[in-house]
């Protein structure tokens, strides 16, 4: 079994949490993946195709809460905003949903976000400590 481990009082926000993911996911890799949940889920279906005898890799998420905070509402909406500075980059109605869903309360943080595509992958056991 592989076990990675994400410092999450070292998350002050999206760069810091890649950066973390980058020094545990891409330690053998000599090149690093960008800031993106696309290329997260790549990642993780990388990590599930190394796992031997049905044992899933580990992700051990200490001081989540930190990370939670600091990807929390402020940051999303960062996000989503320098989304739509690129309008033909991305699909601007479900950008703006997504930004009207966060300023209501009803819309999911970036850490949330985080966690469905760790959800995605069965054979990645997500530990947040």
């Amino acid at each position: 079994m592989t076990v990675y481990r994400i410092d999450g009082e070292g998350v002050g926000g999206i760069a810091d949490l890649f950066a973390a993911f980058n020094r545990e996911f891409m330690r053998d890799e000599d090149w690093q993946m960008g800031e993106s949940l696309d290329a997260l889920d790549d990642v993780l279906h990388r990590l599930e195709g190394e796992t031997r005898g049905g044992d899933p890799a580990v992700v051990i998420w200490e001081a989540h809460r930190h990370s939670r905070e600091a990807l929390g509402y402020e940051e999303t909406q960062r996000w989503l905003l320098r989304k739509l500075a690129h309008p033909s980059a991305y699909d601007e109605a479900r950008i703006m949903s997504d930004l009207d869903d966060l300023r209501s309360g009803t819309g999911r943080t970036y850490f949330h976000r985080v966690i469905a595509v760790f959800a995605d992958h069965p054979l990645v056991d997500l530990q947040l400590r």
